[in-house]
């Protein structure tokens, strides 16, 4: 499907960062991947696997492994960038001297920062250089890492305010069973890459409580109306939200077993805490962190969102120690309202 043979730099080895340059590397580019733990980078260099984020997968024999950000960056015709969202800024900050005009610039991190309120490509173009607009693109979707490694059919959108760019990220990436689609909008692919994650959360408390179908269908479609309305707001097209970096992103995040953010819901529903959970795992939970800044969002634009308000104040606003119930109550005995409100 690619023609083309690029230089790649992958910032990030955590699992999709991995999961992305074993991709690349199968398709015959030329892989650097940036490891911020020495440890992972020796492994990987040694072994051929990331035991700590992708175990049990060998990858291409190809990839270069580094902790140097700069030799990761620098000269290369594609940089992906694959850490969590609280990492993007300070990260850009540090390589952007490094990175060379018309270099293809990829996000593949999904959150919104909590200081900022801003997606991605915001921060990208705040610490960035002006002109690095029409050679970026945001790579989201449903795709769980190590499906994506074991070859297993993935599709997932690509975006871009140039569509020449995400045509020609997408020749890049694609193969037969990694397909890409491009749009041209970014800020409903960041969005609901974002925000899906806190939904997931939501849905996955409701499963630890012992809640049936008919509860995660409906949490989910409104959720869904939620993430839509933020999105429309920001100056998404609705449809983007119905597509694979929203609906497709939405159902995987909340209904597959990999999910780590469904995986955290389940155990708030069961009873467990939220800072003794978030400290028994070491990759990160995105909804968590998200979970603020969607909150905030959503009320600097005005957007009613009762699911992510009420998530928002079981992680971040519950000195109290409210049970999952009463936040379950609170959303179920709202005023009624039409299904389909004006965005």
């Amino acid at each position: 499907m690619n023609a083309e043979k690029l230089d790649v730099g992958v910032v990030g080895a955590g699992a999709w960062g991995t999961a992305l340059a074993d991709q690349l590397a199968r398709l015959g580019h030329d892989v650097q991947l940036w490891c911020y733990e020495p440890e992972v980078a020796v492994e990987m260099r040694e072994t051929g696997v990331n035991r700590t984020y992708l175990p049990g997968h060998s990858v291409h024999r190809s990839i270069d492994t580094t902790t140097d950000l700069q030799r990761c960056v620098k000269g290369k015709s594609m940089v992906v960038v694959a850490v969590p969202s609280h990492h993007v800024r300070r990260l850009a900050t540090d390589f952007r001297s490094d990175l060379s005009r018309g270099t293809l610039l990829v996000s593949a991190s999904k959150g919104i920062e909590n200081e900022t309120l801003m997606t991605m490509s915001e921060i990208y173009s705040e610490v960035l250089e002006s002109n690095f607009h029409k050679h970026f693109a945001v790579l989201s979707g449903p795709s769980f890492a190590i499906e994506v490694a074991r070859g297993e059919p993935t599709a997932l959108t690509i975006a871009s305010w140039d569509h020449r760019t995400a045509a020609r990220v997408q020749r890049a990436v694609s193969s037969t069973f990694f397909r890409g689609y491009t749009t041209t909008d970014v800020v409903g692919v960041e969005i609901g890459g974002a925000l899906k994650n806190v939904v997931a959360i939501a849905v996955g408390a409701m499963d630890g409580m012992g809640f049936g179908h008919n509860t995660r269908a409906g949490l989910m479609t409104r959720g869904l109306s939620e993430m839509a309305r933020i999105a429309v707001r920001k100056g998404a097209n609705p449809l983007t939200i119905s597509g694979l970096s929203g609906l497709g992103d939405l159902i995987l995040t909340c209904t597959g077993e990999l999910s780590r953010n469904r995986t955290f819901g389940v155990r708030i529903g069961k009873g467990e805490k939220v800072q003794e959970i978030l400290s028994s795992q070491k990759q990160v939970v995105e909804g968590y962190l998200t979970a603020r800044s969607a909150h905030h969002l959503a009320r600097q634009l005005g957007v009613e969102a009762a699911i992510i308000e009420s998530i928002y104040e079981y992680l971040h606003e519950n000195e109290a120690g409210r049970p999952m119930s009463e936040f379950v109550h609170a959303v179920m005995s709202r005023d009624l309202k039409p299904e389909f409100a004006l965005l």
